[in-house]
């Protein structure tokens, strides 16, 4: 069900938006000075699903490493991940990277200015496209993230989850018509700000809003019961048991986890089955021998759809060498002293530093 004021809906959000964001919007973000679009464009791919506080830093940190999309895309793939590392959501690192080789081989390293070109790139859909040559190039282009699904749900009182087609060409619709014809750079943040910092999930500010006059869901009072949110399912829970092998030099064996998928492409513990014993696996597939083990206490982690109960076990090598250890490029000494730029889950850091803090490895004679 939507609004029946659907049909009428003009662009007659656009002038109140922009008087409100040049006294309240957001100007000294990083990725705004200069406003490049590689710079645009690696904001919109951190910003997806993260906010802008915890962006900044990384944000700031990939822009040291990587000073244009060329840098970007001959960079080793484990730098990329490495500058990632707990940012979460790694997909959109290899994404980057693959689109950054796409655009050097394809368009000669500049980012592309037409919507399909930029569409046609790895992690990048019609709103992140639209977003990116709106605030790059000042392109007319519609945007409906998150912050803007909301921001339309209560002005017009659209019922039904956003994520839903139906209920999403309605609010695609509504974008399209209350985008302006210019000042898009300034629109396309303003109507992200209100989103972000007056027309929040829980506690809106509409005494704040410049929209409040025409907001449906703040003339019922019922602003915080749109958009619907999508049917809760319970999350599965899955059991896992990492193993943190030590050798003689104090290094941890770590294990680079498949390209795609929970993960991919990082670095993370051997695992195996909660029932497996964690000395017999290491011989059966590891070749090597272990002299001592210690439980570290259970943690778990929460990926969007699932649970994931962490059950950590130190286990300290033979001072012997494993050939199948040693000839693989799947597996790596890890040195906790001197770490190298390799890409880690944040469970897996997090774990790295608890080892060095609580585990004691045995005295060699």
């Amino acid at each position: 069900m939507v609004s029946k004021t659907l049909s009428t809906t003009q662009n007659n959000i656009a002038p109140a938006l922009l008087v409100w964001f040049a006294q309240y919007g957001r100007h000294d973000l990083p990725w705004q000075k200069p406003r490049s679009a590689y710079r645009v464009w690696v904001s919109e791919i951190m910003l997806q699903q993260t906010q802008v506080t915890t962006v900044i830093p990384y944000f700031e940190r990939f822009m040291q490493a990587f000073k244009d999309v060329n840098e970007l895309a001959t960079a080793p793939i484990d730098t990329v991940l490495h500058q990632w590392t707990g940012l979460g959501y790694y997909a959109r690192a290899r994404n980057l990277h693959k689109a950054a080789q796409q655009i050097q081989q394809q368009h000669a390293g500049r980012f592309p200015t037409e919507y399909e070109a930029v569409l046609a790139l790895p992690g990048i859909g019609p709103s992140t496209a639209g977003a990116i040559l709106a605030q790059a190039f000042g392109q007319r282009h519609a945007i409906l993230d998150g912050n803007v699904k909301r921001v339309l749900s209560r002005l017009h009182a659209i019922e039904g989850w956003p994520g839903q087609k139906k209920v999403e060409q309605v609010l695609w619709a509504i974008a399209e018509k209350n985008t302006p014809e210019q000042d898009l750079v300034n629109y396309t943040q303003a109507i992200m700000d209100l989103g972000a910092t007056v027309c929040k999930r829980t506690q809106p500010q509409c005494d704040q809003c410049p929209l409040s006059e025409q907001c449906q869901a703040h003339a019922t009072g019922t602003e915080t019961l749109y958009p619907t949110p999508k049917a809760k399912k319970t999350k599965p829970v899955k059991e896992t048991c990492m193993l943190m092998i030590m050798d003689e030099g104090g290094r941890i064996l770590l294990e680079q986890r498949p390209p795609s998928g929970i993960w991919g492409g990082l670095w993370s513990f051997p695992e195996c089955q909660p029932d497996d014993d964690p000395a017999d696996w290491c011989h059966s597939h590891l070749a090597l021998s272990i002299t001592s083990t210690q439980a570290l206490p259970a943690l778990r982690h929460t990926f969007s759809h699932y649970h994931l109960d962490i059950e950590p076990v130190c286990l300290q090598a033979a001072p012997i060498s494993s050939p199948m250890v040693m000839d693989t490029e799947r597996l790596f000494w890890y040195n906790m002293r001197k770490p190298d730029e390799r890409g880690l889950p944040a469970p897996i850091k997090t774990l790295l530093e608890t080892l060095a803090v609580e585990y004691e490895p045995p005295k060699l004679e």
